[in-house]
């Protein structure tokens, strides 16, 4: 009976999930996961899904709630696998709004996003992007050259020899996949969300009553997702040097001035339309302990809180014509010439402001083929 029931079970995984992702698992399949894989074919494929009381668009779709609920990764493997039974991207849409309702809507927003990423791309096996790992895949076929976040084209790896710092981070054991939690599926709050328009001018949010020392900068730009469409009322937190390249930090304690009208933080929200603008200063370059003669060149932290805490993105703006983005091994650690420019501002004459300050604009792309290069947080 065991032997029936783990037959029939490769037979509907194949089906639903494709022959080509099935057959990729059972190649990566080692002694260490071999029981595993055994018992998801035989009592999720072969006890639950073969049964006849419901059909398999059915089951895909009971499927896709269930895990959009949950906020779990396999969700992209199964939408994926949708088009293979022949379930309409209209009925996850109204499976999904049931969803918002009993779940939430920041699952069904995650979810959502989610199903946008797999229904815009042509069809293909649920293995082909390789952007999800889905908790069928076994643990142990991560190395550490294959660990990076995103397209490798745009996204640095976790370990790149030149930036010393992650030869101490960089994961050396295989991912696993945590569940996520109510803390992860929902947003910053409005406590924290709740923004003034004083967040955005780091001129002068210090509350000293003093302006800041340098050059006054605006920054601006749009946060789109993948179809080039606004994303509205994202929370944008922004850090940086001062004009001397020194951090308010205590661990910044290289002989570079402090200024005591600059914090070197803010934050600000994107409109309706998903535009962001705050005033600063143009920041300084400063040393670093990475190599001999080390410096980083100007630079601004920018960190993107979506509809959930799971949305944080972090990242760095980098400002045109700098001579130290050659020798900044944090900048070069990106894969390409294109996602290197992609961190870089443009300056925008539209938004400089006479006899007050000059303007940038940087737009951000927070997923998809052409999405903005973000730091890897394993």
């Amino acid at each position: 009976m065991t032997e029936e029931r783990f037959d029939s079970g490769m037979r509907v995984r194949k089906e639903v999930l494709g022959n080509e992702h099935v057959e990729q698992v059972q190649a990566r399949t080692t002694e260490f996961d071999a029981d595993f894989q055994r018992f998801i074919t035989e009592t999720a494929w072969g006890a639950v899904w073969a049964r006849p009381d419901l059909d398999r668009r059915t089951r895909s779709l009971v499927t896709i709630a269930l895990l959009a609920a949950l906020g779990r990764e396999e969700l992209t493997l199964h939408l994926r696998a949708s088009r293979n039974i022949g379930v309409d991207p209209h009925e996850i849409a109204e499976v999904l709004l049931h969803v918002a309702v009993y779940a939430g809507v920041p699952a069904a927003n995650a979810a959502f996003a989610k199903a946008r990423g797999v229904f815009d791309q042509p069809a293909a096996s649920p293995q082909e992007t390789g952007s999800q790992t889905s908790q069928e895949e076994s643990v142990n076929t991560t190395t550490i050259g294959d660990i990076v976040r995103g397209e490798r084209e745009f996204f640095p790896p976790y370990l790149y020899e030149a930036y010393q710092s992650t030869r101490r981070r960089a994961p050396l054991l295989p991912l696993i996949n945590l569940p996520l939690t109510i803390s992860e599926l929902t947003g910053p709050g409005p406590a924290i969300s709740a923004i003034t328009a004083e967040d955005a001018d780091l001129t002068r949010n210090a509350g000293t009553g003093g302006e800041a020392i340098g050059q006054r900068i605006i920054v601006t730009g749009r946060v789109l997702d993948q179809q080039g469409d606004p994303v509205p009322d994202t929370l944008l937190e922004i850090w940086q040097a001062n004009a001397a390249g020194r951090y308010l930090h205590k661990r910044d304690q290289w002989p570079g001035p402090l200024d005591p009208n600059f914090l070197g933080m803010g934050r600000c929200l994107t409109d309706k339309d998903g535009v962001y603008r705050f005033l600063t200063i143009r920041p300084g370059a400063y040393p670093w302990q990475n190599h001999a003669n080390a410096w980083r060149p100007a630079h601004i932290h920018f960190s993107l809180f979506g509809p959930s805490m799971l949305s944080r993105l972090v990242t760095q703006m980098y400002f045109p014509d700098d001579p130290l983005h050659q020798l900044d091994p944090i900048l070069q650690a990106l894969p390409t010439e294109q996602a290197r420019k992609g961190l870089i501002a443009a300056y925008a004459h539209d938004v400089t402001e006479q006899e007050w300050a000059l303007g940038y604009r940087w737009d951000i792309v927070v997923r998809g083929a052409h999405a903005t290069p973000f730091e890897a947080s394993p």
